[in-house]
């Protein structure tokens, strides 16, 4: 959990040696997620959707409203419900903080007191998200007015979820 959750943060084959092997091996099937992501058609349909207003940013948008639909959807994937694992999570990675990336150790505060695993679930909790992405970009992103694509094509957001996302857990099962 915690090698998935850092592998974002952490680059290079070389800075992946200074973990254990069972944090290697959480950052290499993060970036196994990601590959699989990136090339997934239904993913690609959704980023096609926001392609002409916000740009390269689409990718990121998805992921983040993907996350909205795994946290509303949470009950079709885990027997624990989604408020006692995130308490699980953020106790573990809590547990491994001199492990932890910087930028990592320094979000996770926010984290745990926005409570953003469990609200995710909610469409403001997507809203903030986006809203503080939007703050953090080099470039003009509009991220922040991205919830509106959220509203108008919710439906279809959701059904190219639930396709996709079985799909991810047999790619991530057989990693």
């Amino acid at each position: 959990m915690v090698g998935n959750f850092i592998g974002d943060f952490v680059k290079g084959r070389t800075m992946v040696q200074q973990f254990e092997p069972e944090i290697i091996k959480g950052i290499e099937l993060h970036r196994a997620i990601d590959a699989f992501t990136d090339t997934h058609p239904v993913v690609t349909q959704s980023k096609n959707r926001l392609r002409p207003m916000y740009r390269h940013y689409a990718p990121v948008i998805v992921d983040v409203f993907y996350d909205y639909y795994l946290a509303r959807n949470w009950h079709l994937y885990h027997t624990v419900e989604l408020s006692a694992f995130a308490v699980q999570a953020y106790t573990t990675l809590q547990f491994h903080h001199a492990i932890l990336p910087e930028r990592v150790q320094q979000m996770l505060p926010y984290m745990i007191n926005g409570n953003w695993l469990v609200n995710y679930a909610r469409v403001e909790g997507i809203q903030r998200a986006l809203t503080g992405m939007s703050r953090r970009t080099t470039y003009i992103s509009k991220m922040d007015e991205a919830i509106n694509e959220l509203r108008k094509y919710h439906d279809e957001f959701e059904e190219e979820f639930l396709t996709f996302f079985p799909q991810l857990i047999d790619h991530a099962n057989n990693f």
